[in-house]
């Protein structure tokens, strides 16, 4: 009891840390802790370890909605979720979008609790046919987010373009090297095309100061429920099926037939995409001890110790949801101070900020890759299309990969 404390007090203070701060994730933590193991296990035991790599990764998907709003810069997770977040902090709502975010993710674990005891038991008699037809899906997904969007022939060719940014990247991944080792590609991949072209808009247009107000959540509870259940169904799909995320599934959420849903209903996509990234966290759990496939590096690196009782880690991730969603509403009011700051000088501090972030992590080739994810990333806004379609970078490596047309 004592070590499921402990460890998972530590990790919602990690969490919170990687929330908070744009560019650092819960895989930072993980590599420092794999490599500081013999210590750490000294203090926390091997089973305090691995509760605390765990609640920092659940943590993790609460807090990031509060720099993905307030300041626009994504990580994996939420690159798609920038957009509407900001078109509700623009008119005055960010608290609101981050209490939406929130409560979300909430309602995400809530959820996916009894979706955990199925994939426990029943999906890994199919796991061979699930991984047969991963490409398949990713292809159909794919087709119907470029078929329906309002400029097909555009849409077609961000993401034809995005995924071969993407293919270059995962391929000559090697050449990543940081001050700490082994380099990381999706930091400077996801930070420019989603993350710099909003921060240089910022730099380049007119000082705005947008007065925050909270007059509470503009969601009947119908739309909180339907939305957070399909947030949760698409986080359980990437949860299982290999090479998917929780990018992924927000660029399946983002679908609609009559047109681009996460401008059309922000609050509705929050909702939603915040239920699938702490649905796919939680239920990546059960994806560890099922069929031992390690779904982020928190469960890499947790997979490296004996591996306490199922439950311990669920009890684990059930108190750090807690924490995390209070924090999340605390943190929310400080939309309040950020209408105050200078916005450009805000903007230019977080771009040099992940300048400097990605040449110790990521080395020279990170930021090759940073400026070239830039170049791209500026497209949407030039054309008028949906940044959604930039997820190609995941999308076509993953599907490629599937298919067995790819090795990284």
């Amino acid at each position: 009891m004592l070590s499921l404390l402990l460890g998972t007090l530590a990790g919602v203070i990690l969490g919170t840390l990687s929330g908070l701060v744009p560019g650092l994730h819960t895989n930072t933590f993980a590599g420092v802790i794999s490599a500081a193991a013999v210590p750490l296990s000294l203090v926390f035991g091997a089973e305090g370890i691995c509760c605390l790599l765990i609640s920092c990764m659940v943590v993790h998907t609460f807090l990031d909605a509060v720099p993905s709003t307030f300041i626009g810069v994504p990580d994996a997770d939420t690159v798609l979720s920038v957009l509407p977040a900001h078109q509700l902090y623009l008119s005055g709502n960010g608290e609101e979008a981050v209490r939406l975010s929130a409560l979300g993710s909430l309602f995400g674990f809530v959820y996916a609790l009894p979706i955990f005891a199925a994939f426990y038991f029943i999906l890994p008699l199919f796991q061979t046919e699930i991984d047969w037809a991963v490409g398949l899906v990713i292809l159909t997904a794919a087709g119907l987010l470029i078929v329906y969007s309002k400029t097909p022939a555009w849409a077609f060719m961000l993401f034809l373009v995005s995924g071969i940014l993407g293919v270059f990247s995962m391929r000559f991944s090697y050449f990543s090297f940081g001050v700490f080792g082994a380099g990381e590609v999706l930091l400077p991949l996801l930070t420019g095309l989603f993350g710099i072209p909003v921060l240089l808009h910022a730099l380049n247009a007119a000082p705005q100061t947008v007065e925050q107000k909270f007059s509470g959540l503009f969601v009947s509870k119908m739309e909180t429920v339907t939305n957070t259940i399909k947030g949760t169904v698409a986080g359980a799909v990437v949860g299982w099926l290999p090479g998917f995320s929780s990018g992924t599934a927000n660029a399946l959420l983002a679908f609609h037939k009559s047109g681009d849903y996460e401008s059309k209903n922000p609050r509705g996509y929050l909702l939603a995409t915040s239920a699938a990234n702490t649905a796919n966290a939680v239920l990546g759990i059960a994806a560890l001890y099922a069929v031992g496939r390690m779904r982020s590096g928190a469960l890499a690196a947790a997979a490296e110790f004996p591996l306490p009782n199922i439950f311990m880690l669920l009890a684990a991730a059930g108190i750090a949801a807690v924490f995390a969603y209070i924090l999340t509403v605390l943190f929310s009011k400080t939309g309040k101070y950020m209408a105050k700051v200078n916005q450009k000088m805000l903007s230019a501090s977080v771009l040099g900020f992940l300048i400097i972030l990605t040449a110790v992590f990521s080395g020279p080739f990170g930021l090759m890759l940073l400026v070239l994810a830039s170049a791209v990333g500026i497209i949407p806004a030039k054309l008028g299309i949906p940044r959604l379609y930039c997820m190609g970078a995941i999308m076509i490596p993953v599907m490629l990969f599937s298919l067995g047309l790819l090795q990284f």
